[in-house]
């Protein structure tokens, strides 16, 4: 335990004064120094709501927005970019996705949209280390220095900023149809005498039709992270999410927790979404086409009622160094679902390629010895 509670920040323990911290097991403030222990009481006036695209994407673009309660200071990292917003009170901090200390000066966090939803931390730092030396003890062919050498037992909860996108599609196309039909062929070939015959066979070709139409669809919920301070595949791997336990953004939810700001703005993102939205029109679209085979020649989307959520979700982040390199794990802080990148000590490999082939040898060497004094 430390030897004094830290001096009173945004939420100050109403028994001795220190900062209070948001305990994922009790869903309450919790005071790490006495125990005291304040339950966050629900509110259902804050509940999620869908807001509109276009409006709020000239606000950004106008520069307006607000900051998050209790975070209005941010510093960029050096090392990774992340742009951390610092709770009040706190002048600098490490970054949690690389480790880099932030030294830079703090300044007023930008104004930005504020997240207005959140999934709070469910899993604490001990389910969290539980996850992650599951997925440790897993790995073949790690390094053995790798738990050490890269103090893997640091986690950082962190709530990274996500966008949702609901957009009804309008889509206009031309294309081609293409039906199977069976036709018989005639062909010549040698028969096992060497005589020239002639046969026939059935085969399958395509008549292709012109085709035209629209189809609609209405995708509600596309998820988008907002940080670009980890790899697109971990974060993928995260998924699925609880978005139907979201609750409306409580400043307390925040308290012990880092928190970063959006790098992938409200527009950047719903482009992103579309990427995500076209594998399913491309799909309706070749349904509404019909026929065995499908050729879309052209087509065009309108995207109609778009609204979006900015939300934050929760993440426990390890990162660690090997050979000069940053490798990164992250855990879902809902689920305990873990994604991480991981070294490979190629001496492991390479020795375990050499005890199979020296196997291998002395097996032939027995065999041909057994071969020999049989003869």
């Amino acid at each position: 335990m430390p030897d004094a509670p830290p001096a009173g920040r945004l939420f100050p323990c109403p028994s001795c004064g220190a900062r209070v911290q948001f305990d994922p097991r009790s869903r309450a403030l919790k005071c790490p120094y006495c125990g005291h222990s304040s339950a966050i009481a629900a509110a259902a006036d804050l509940a999620a709501e869908e807001r509109d695209y276009e409006e709020y994407l000239a606000r950004e673009e106008a520069g307006g927005g607000a900051v998050i309660a209790g975070r209005s200071s941010e510093t960029r990292c050096t090392g990774c970019g992340a742009m951390v917003l610092l709770e009040d009170k706190v002048a600098t901090e490490d970054c949690p996705f690389c480790g880099t200390h932030l030294e830079n000066k703090p300044e007023a966090a930008h104004r930005m949209i504020p997240p207005e939803s959140l999934a709070p931390f469910a899993l604490d730092l001990r389910a969290a280390r539980e996850s992650f030396d599951k997925w440790l003890a897993g790995l073949w062919f790690a390094p053995s220095a790798l738990r050490t050498a890269a103090n893997l037992g640091q986690l950082t909860g962190v709530y990274v900023p996500y966008w949702t996108y609901d957009a009804m599609t309008h889509t206009r196309y031309r294309g081609q149809r293409g039906d199977n039909y069976q036709d018989v062929e005639t062909y010549t070939e040698r028969d096992a005498q060497g005589n020239t015959v002639t046969r026939t066979r059935t085969v399958t070709r395509i008549r292709w039709s012109s085709a035209a139409g629209e189809v609609e669809h209405f995708f509600d919920d596309i998820l988008i992270c907002g940080s670009k301070s980890v790899p697109g595949k971990l974060v993928a791997w995260l998924e699925p999410w609880d978005l139907d336990k979201l609750e409306g953004f409580r400043p307390e939810f925040l308290s012990g927790f880092k928190t970063e700001r959006y790098a992938v703005g409200l527009g950047e993102g719903f482009e992103r979404s579309k990427e995500l939205m076209e594998p399913t029109i491309v799909g309706l679209v070749r349904r509404d086409i019909g026929g065995d085979h499908q050729r879309i020649d052209a087509k065009q989307t309108r995207y109609l009622a778009v609204t979006f959520k900015h939300l934050l979700l929760p993440v426990w982040v390890a990162h660690y160094r090997y050979q000069d390199r940053l490798f990164q794990i992250l855990i879902n802080g809902r689920t305990g679902r873990l994604a991480g990148e991981r070294p490979w000590s190629w001496a492991k490999i390479a020795g375990l390629v050499l005890l199979v082939l020296l196997i291998a040898l002395v097996i032939g060497l027995v065999i041909a010895l057994t071969q020999g004094h049989g003869g």
